[in-house]
């Protein structure tokens, strides 16, 4: 939350549609896909040990609460952070990392798992 709070001077402007895949998006891509792999790192032994249907249920509630913050950091950053602005091209790089802090995760885990 710290990091969504500082002033927007301390990042790129972005001046076209082709800027947002600079820095700035890149830095929330990584930063959700961090938070959202940690999420769901603290279940790896039962996302391992418990049936598909228990995996993918966790899958959607680290993404549903992963996202539901990366909305909120850019609500707060619209309405309360000064010197900053919230964006939607942000939140669609948050979106992004958390499906692929979820993918890594899947990756790390997969041989770990019981097949049922």
């Amino acid at each position: 939350m710290i990091l969504c709070g500082l002033p927007g001077s301390y990042f790129p402007k972005v001046r076209n549609f082709w800027d947002w895949l600079g820095p700035d998006k890149l830095v929330h891509l990584i930063m959700f896909a961090i938070f959202a792999f940690s999420l769901i790192f603290g279940y790896r032994d039962e996302y391992c040990l418990r049936e598909k249907a228990y995996r993918i249920r966790l899958q959607l509630i680290t993404l549903m609460v992963a996202v539901s913050y990366g909305a909120l950091t850019e609500i707060l950053q619209a309405h309360l952070f000064r010197g900053r602005y919230g964006s939607v091209y942000d939140f669609f790089a948050d979106v992004i990392g958390c499906v692929l802090g979820i993918f890594i995760f899947k990756i790390i885990f997969r041989k770990k798992m019981i097949k049922k």
